[in-house]
């Protein structure tokens, strides 16, 4: 039986800038054909546009207040939220609250950095960018 603990899984940062901890994968557990993963954008912080050459992505919000974009269309995103990404599409998440963002990833396939492509450069200069209106 494979059981993990939110608190007890080691951080990583993906190619995106996310602060992820994933929780059962191939990597860790007897699941082979997808991933559960809890990430975290801190306040005022945002993820590097990009999309998944193969995955589907669902993010279940959890804690915090946010903006994502996928392919041009914005919306904020709350606790409570379930957000579906199908593969190819571009998409990028800011945290607009007060404490840090916090969803749950599905991955199927599970994630791997090697399917996933940026569409913007990282600005580790001035920080991430502000969501357009």
């Amino acid at each position: 039986m494979d059981v993990r603990q939110l608190a007890e899984v080691p951080a990583f940062i993906t190619k995106d800038g996310s602060e992820i901890r994933e929780l059962l994968a191939h990597r860790n557990s007897c699941i082979r054909n997808q991933s559960l993963a809890e990430a975290r954008v801190p306040v005022g912080g945002a993820t590097t546009e990009h999309y998944h050459v193969r995955t589907e992505e669902i993010y279940y919000v959890t804690h915090g207040h946010g903006r994502i974009r996928i392919e041009g269309e914005e919306r904020d995103i709350r606790p409570g939220d379930a957000v579906a990404i199908p593969p190819r599409a571009r998409h990028k998440v800011w945290n607009i609250g007060t404490e840090p963002l916090r969803f749950l990833c599905c991955c199927a396939p599970a994630y791997e950095h090697e399917d996933t492509v940026l569409t913007e450069e990282p600005d580790s200069e001035t920080g991430p960018a502000a969501p357009s209106s």
